[in-house]
């Protein structure tokens, strides 16, 4: 068994900061790729931010300069640093993990439940 929990988030004014955690645990031999994504009232989840286990880290185009992505290796961890927020990052932000289970071979994508962040203007 394997859980994505995720915690930060809220309202926020636009012009504001907040920051996201997202903690995995379970029976978890590695983790590869740890990302995040939104998805908007209307819209189709995208990728937000993502970063290797090695620390290599790619942005969608209209956060870059904004968001900043990190993880914590050692606690199974990934952070999204979000400043500078803007009204149209309203969305429910979701934790993907790309990982490999204990016993089980092969690499699997789990999600965590979603935290809402709303930018009020």
């Amino acid at each position: 068994q394997v859980q994505l929990v995720e915690s930060g988030g809220g309202l926020v004014q636009a012009g504001g900061s907040a920051r996201l955690s997202c903690a995995a645990s379970g029976s978890i031999f590695i983790i590869n790729t740890m990302s995040w994504y939104r998805q908007a009232p209307g819209k189709q989840r995208e990728l937000v931010a993502a970063i290797s286990r090695g620390g290599s880290t790619n942005y969608a185009e209209s956060v870059k300069g904004r968001f900043t992505i990190s993880r914590d290796n050692a606690k199974n961890t990934v952070y999204l640093q979000m400043n500078s927020l803007k009204p149209e990052d309203t969305a429910v932000y979701y934790c993907n993990a790309n990982l490999m289970r204990t016993g089980f071979p092969g690499w699997y994508d789990f999600w965590g439940q979603g935290t809402q962040v709303t930018v009020s203007s």
